[in-house]
């Protein structure tokens, strides 16, 4: 190999060898996923973060994770265990599935749309003119002006 394929290669063997690292690491993936649930006793906590005394499940969804990870189950596979057992308030985020992305997009979606229509109708409703009476001509209303003129000063 030359000088310049060395060069190239080198930096994706050390990217190959940290990721390769870190995905053996349990520990850190135990870590990672703990702070990825909630824990299940109401103090709305994360589950590694949990420092409710004498919390009823935190002993017992730990040991599940360390289970879980030790095993070698994949992250999805432990957060929907997870999930099918103490349902889905578990997960510190939601799944990101076609129904939460629509409830996160319609209603932002239905104001927009909803104060462009207002601002078009208070446009048109702007626009339409109103015809205004006519002035009378005539000499006894000038003559009634013109007096009211002199008796306010302007």
């Amino acid at each position: 190999m030359n000088r310049v394929t060395r060069f190239a290669v080198l930096p994706l063997l050390v990217v190959l060898a940290a990721f390769t690292l870190g995905s053996a690491d349990t520990s850190a993936r135990f870590d990672r996923l703990g702070h990825k649930l909630m824990c299940a006793c109401g103090c709305n906590q994360e589950l590694l973060a949990c420092d409710h005394v004498g919390c009823p499940n935190l002993a017992q969804e730990t040991a599940e994770l360390t289970a879980a990870v030790a095993r070698g189950d994949s992250d999805t596979a432990i957060l929907e265990a997870f999930q099918a057992e103490y349902g889905p308030t578990v997960l510190a985020a939601p799944w990101l599935t076609k129904f939460n992305i629509l409830a996160w997009v319609v209603p932002p979606a239905l104001l927009l749309l909803g104060l462009g229509g207002t601002i078009l109708l208070v446009r048109k409703w702007r626009l339409r003119t109103v015809p205004m009476p006519a002035i009378a001509q005539d000499t006894h209303s000038k003559e009634i002006r013109e007096r009211i003129r002199r008796e306010t000063e302007l």
